[in-house]
């Protein structure tokens, strides 16, 4: 079970708010000391009791630990001025811009045609002078991309004839082989049908007697 916060509020009683507060202050400087000792702290601790008196407990010289105490706060009002500081430039900066930018999109749309209701015919000549400068320089950058395609086409067409005329004199220099002519052909085919008439004609007869007799 979770407690509730216990909610403190100043004792009514004089007598008892006056006895409360001598413990307290008493456990209070106990601890400051404890502290000091224990922790090696510098610890400097001042009391005003409701009727104005004094108490004080510093574990070296209180008016050199409020010294530095002053050096710190002064240290840490520098710092917090410093980013507030900042954070204001930040707030300024980025008004500026979100006006910029307004006016940047209202410019814009004006280009565009939009809104020009409101225009006054200085303002209208204005926007019709920007236009052409507009124009002028989207012409002169349309101009300069077809040089530089231009400029590409022809140095691509000058390595397609380089390769070219490379092929051609390659294909000059390699000989064909020739295939058979018609008369290696013919003669060939003569020699053939010779052997074959030859073969042909060869005896198939048998004859007894000397050769000489043959006839």
């Amino acid at each position: 079970m979770v407690r509730g916060k216990i909610q403190m509020r100043r004792i009514e009683n004089e007598t008892s708010r006056q006895v409360t507060f001598s413990k307290r202050r008493n456990g209070l400087l106990k601890k400051a000391y404890e502290l000091s000792v224990l922790c090696d702290a510098q610890v400097a601790l001042i009391i005003f009791s409701q009727k104005g008196k004094l108490y004080e407990f510093s574990s070296s010289n209180m008016q050199r630990t409020i010294e530095r105490y002053r050096e710190c706060a002064k240290e840490q009002q520098i710092d917090s001025q410093k980013v507030e500081n900042q954070i204001q430039h930040l707030k300024y900066e980025s008004a500026n811009m979100a006006k910029k930018i307004e006016q940047l999109e209202a410019s814009q749309r004006k280009l565009m045609g939009q809104n020009l209701a409101s225009c006054s015919l200085k303002e209208l000549e204005d926007i019709d002078d920007q236009l052409e400068r507009s124009i002028g320089i989207i012409r002169s950058r349309k101009v300069q991309i077809y040089k530089e395609e231009i400029e590409r086409l022809k140095a691509k067409e000058i390595l397609l004839l380089e390769e070219n005329a490379r092929l051609c004199h390659k294909c000059e220099l390699k000989e064909p082989e020739n295939p058979p002519t018609s008369k290696v052909m013919n003669e060939t085919a003569t020699c053939s049908q010779s052997t074959t008439d030859q073969s042909s004609e060869v005896e198939t007869e048998l004859y007894i007697g000397l050769p000489e007799s043959r006839g």
